[in-house]
C-alpha cells in the first residue's frame, strides 16, 4: 500500500489542431521526474480530464488515444518512466470519459504504465482513514453521465464542447492572433461571450478602426467630467465659467479643436445612453428575474458559489455514509481549494490549464481585459506519526504575457488575484 499520494487533475491534454499543444509540457515532465525521485512508495492519481478526448472530432474510438500518444510522445514517455518507480492511476472525467467505456483503452494506457480506473469514484486508505476520490462532473447537470460506462449516453456538455472548444481549436490559427484555442480556459463558461467581445476588440478588430475608436473610449471619463462641470455652471451652481468658456483647452491650439470634436461626439453618445439607461435597466432587471426562475444565473460570483456548494453537499453525504472518510477530493471546476468540515477536509485539485482573471481597464469605456495566469499545483497526502498531513505545492511557470500592447498599457496593476491562497501544510490530527 502506498504511503504517499499525489493528486492533480484537469490537464486537458490534446485535441484538434491548435489544441494539440501543451503549454505546460516541460513542467509536467519535470514534475513526473521529481516525484519518482522523492517518493519510492507513492501513487500519483490524476482525477479526471487528464486528456481532451472530447476535443478530437476527426477521429473516433481507439484512434483518439493513438492520436493523443502521437501528439505528445515526450509526455507519455515521461509517464512510462515514472510508472516504473511509482503507481500512476487515472480516473475518467467528462472530457476523457471514453477511457471508462472501452476495455481496450485500459491496455493502451498500460503500455505507458498508466492504470485506468473505469469507475466514477475510488477510495484509498491512508493510515486508519479513507480518502474519497472522484472527478466531480456527476454533480454538474451539463456534464453528468446518465449511464456511466455507456459511450453513447453523453451529456449536453459533450455537444457544447464538440461545437465550441473543438471547433475553436480547428479555426484558432485563422485569426490575427491564435487566441480561440484558449476558450476552454474561460470559467465560468457563461463569461465566454464577454471574453470573445474583449478579444475581438483587442486582437481581431481592424487596427485602423481600433485606433479611431480609442480616443473616444479613453476620454469618456473626461467627457462626463466636462458635462457635469458645464451643467453646474449653466445652472449657476458654480461661477467659475471654466467649462462654458472652454478655458481648459483654449491654449492647446489644434489639439483643442480635436478634443472639442471628441468630447462633443462623446457627450451626444453619453446623453443618448443615459436616455435609454432607465428603460433598459428595467428590461435587464426583469430578464435576470426570469432567468432566475429557470435556475440560470448570470453573476460569475453567484455561479461559482452555487457550483461549489454542490460539492460540499456531496462530501457531507460521503462523510455520513462512510464515517472513516477523512478527505473528499475532486476537480472539474478548475479552482484549487481546501475546506474543513468538522475536522474533515474537502480538496479541489484545480487545473493546469491557462486561466484568466477578468480585469477592468485603468480608465475609459474599453472592454474588460482577460489577464492570463497559471496555477500549476498538486496536493500530497501522507501519514506523519499518528497524523495525516496535506501538503499543497505550486510549480512555478515562467511565461511571457500574451497581452497586446494596448492591453498591457490599460491593465490595472492592482488585480483581484483569482488564485486563492492555500496553506502549504495542513495537519489532520487523529
Amino acid at each position: 500500500m502506498p504511503k504517499e499520494y499525489y493528486f492533480i487533475s484537469d490537464l486537458h491534454i490534446g485535441g484538434d489542431e491548435a489544441l494539440g499543444v501543451c503549454d505546460f509540457e516541460d513542467e509536467l515532465i519535470q514534475f513526473l521526474k521529481d516525484i519518482q525521485i522523492q517518493s519510492k512508495n507513492a501513487e500519483l492519481i490524476i482525477i479526471g480530464d487528464a486528456f481532451g478526448l472530447w476535443e478530437f472530432t476527426k477521429v473516433v474510438g481507439k484512434e483518439k488515444v493513438e492520436t493523443l500518444f502521437a501528439q505528445f510522445p515526450k509526455i507519455f514517455n515521461a509517464f512510462r518512466l515514472a510508472g516504473e518507480k511509482i503507481k500512476i492511476t487515472i480516473l475518467p472525467g467528462n472530457h476523457d470519459y471514453e477511457i471508462a467505456c472501452y476495455a481496450e483503452f485500459v491496455d493502451l494506457f498500460k503500455d505507458y504504465n498508466i492504470c485506468v480506473e473505469q469507475t466514477p469514484a475510488i477510495t484509498r486508505i491512508i493510515g486508519p482513514k479513507t480518502l474519497w476520490i472522484e472527478h466531480g462532473n456527476q454533480y454538474d447537470e451539463f456534464n453528468r453521465m446518465p449511464d456511466f460506462g455507456n459511450p453513447y449516453a453523453l451529456p449536453i456538455g459533450y455537444f457544447i464542447t464538440k461545437n465550441t472548444v473543438a471547433k475553436a481549436g480547428m479555426i484558432s490559427r485563422k485569426g490575427r492572433h491564435n487566441w480561440l484555442k484558449d476558450i476552454q480556459s474561460v470559467y465560468p463558461t457563461e463569461l465566454i461571450p464577454d471574453w470573445i467581445i474583449s478579444n475581438y476588440f483587442y486582437r481581431e478588430m481592424s487596427p485602423v478602426l481600433r485606433w479611431i475608436l480609442l480616443p473616444f473610449l479613453l476620454l469618456s471619463g473626461l467627457t462626463l467630467f466636462v458635462l457635469v462641470g458645464a451643467a453646474l455652471e449653466y445652472f449657476d451652481i458654480s461661477e467659475d465659467n471654466i467649462f462654458m468658456n472652454n478655458i481648459i483647452f483654449n491654449s492647446l491650439g489644434i489639439v483643442s479643436s480635436l478634443l472639442e470634436i471628441i468630447l462633443i461626439i462623446n457627450a451626444i453618445a453619453l446623453l443618448m445612453f443615459l436616455a435609454l439607461a432607465i428603460p433598459f435597466g428595467f428590461v435587464i432587471r426583469d430578464l435576470k428575474r426570469t432567468l432566475k426562475r429557470f435556475d440560470i444565473e448570470l453573476d460569475p460570483a453567484e455561479l461559482t458559489g452555487e457550483k461549489e456548494d454542490l460539492y460540499i453537499n456531496a462530501a457531507q453525504r460521503v462523510f455520513n455514509n462512510i464515517p472513516d472518510t477523512v478527505v473528499f477530493i475532486y476537480g472539474h471546476t478548475h479552482t484549487p481549494s481546501i475546506r474543513s468540515i468538522e475536522k474533515r477536509y474537502i480538496i479541489n485539485t484545480g487545473t493546469w490549464l491557462k486561466q484568466f482573471e477578468r480585469t477592468a481597464p485603468r480608465f475609459g469605456l474599453l472592454p474588460p481585459i482577460y489577464v492570463p495566469l497559471y496555477c500549476l499545483n498538486y496536493f500530497k497526502l501522507k501519514t506523519e506519526g499518528e497524523n495525516i498531513v496535506i501538503e499543497y505545492h505550486k510549480i512555478e511557470k515562467s511565461h511571457t504575457s500574451d497581452l497586446s500592447l494596448i492591453q498591457r498599457l490599460m491593465v490595472s496593476q492592482k488585480q483581484n488575484k483569482k488564485i486563492i491562497e492555500i496553506p502549504g501544510r495542513t495537519t489532520i490530527e487523529l
